[in-house]
């Protein structure tokens, strides 16, 4: 079965770089143009978690107006969202991007640059959910081996993708033994369970969005209902998703997941990390 597209919805009047990121997004997303903000918040809604959004922050407004209201508006209600401003420069624009940076912006397209398509390219595939790489590259990153980082890494594309505890071990190109082994090594739940849990930590993280109804983290996280998603959750982190709305879903998750890790490798009896350097796959 030929696996679906990431979605990518694009905002943006400039002729001539829409007719570029289709060229880029041949093949390998799904790009879906939207001609206003209204189009583009429920765009939003419909794409997470895996969805991608490039964006012109001055849509909409005069060559001297600042940051589009919409767009600051779209970043709170979605700071999960993975978007990608394209600019081109105009009066106060250098502070405009440091606004952005501060409010989770996930990566910017200089249109003044002379970008190439594999720039551009890169920049699109880094950009999605950065919160949740960022918390487990703090909390694994200081291991001897770069393995932890390249399994939790390809975890989540896994996760984001809906694909399961059998892709991860062909995604890497290794056996299934010896990715149980390579998880043990870096102190990691085993693969299932540590899909299962990424899993439920990109559910908190979206549960923290206040633009995201719960029936859609639900679907969009790959459980079968909002029931479904609340029995899973309760489960695991002790409460249903309008607690944890109220306790900060992402940070109790968190927490839980760092607690079953500690229990998992007490340190007396954590495995030992490999003398060898650290195979290399392509």
């Amino acid at each position: 079965m030929r696996e679906a597209l990431r979605p990518l919805v694009l905002l943006h009047s400039d002729p001539a770089f829409r007719e570029r990121l289709r060229r880029i997004a041949q093949g390998r997303f799904d790009l879906r143009r939207v001609q206003e903000w209204p189009e583009l918040d429920a765009a939003v809604r419909a794409t997470a978690p895996g969805g991608i959004v490039v964006v012109d922050p001055y849509h909409g407004r005069s060559p001297r107006d600042r940051l589009a209201p919409e767009l600051i508006s779209l970043l709170r209600r979605f700071p999960s969202a993975a978007v990608v401003a394209a600019p081109f420069m105009r009066p106060g624009w250098l502070e405009d991007i440091r606004i952005l940076g501060e409010w989770g912006i996930a990566g910017i397209i200089d249109l003044e640059a002379e970008s190439t398509d594999l720039l551009i390219l890169r920049t699109l595939q880094g950009g999605r959910s950065r919160p949740l790489r960022n918390f487990l590259r703090d909390r694994f990153g200081a291991l001897p081996t770069g393995r932890a980082r390249l399994i939790l890494d390809t975890a989540i594309e896994i996760v984001i993708a809906g694909h399961h505890a059998r892709d991860l071990a062909r995604e890497l190109h290794v056996h299934r033994d010896t990715l149980l082994r390579w998880c043990r090594q870096a102190r990691l739940p085993v693969p299932r369970q540590l899909l299962m849990w990424l899993r439920v930590l990109l559910a908190a993280e979206l549960l923290d969005n206040p633009g995201q109804t719960v029936e859609h983290v639900a679907l969009a996280c790959g459980y079968s209902s909002d029931d479904a998603l609340a029995r899973a959750l309760e489960r695991r982190l002790g409460m249903r998703p309008a607690a944890l709305r109220q306790h900060g879903a992402f940070r109790v998750a968190v927490e839980r997941f760092q607690s079953e890790v500690r229990a998992l490798y007490p340190p007396e009896e954590a495995p030992s990390a490999p003398h060898s350097p650290s195979m290399r796959v392509a």
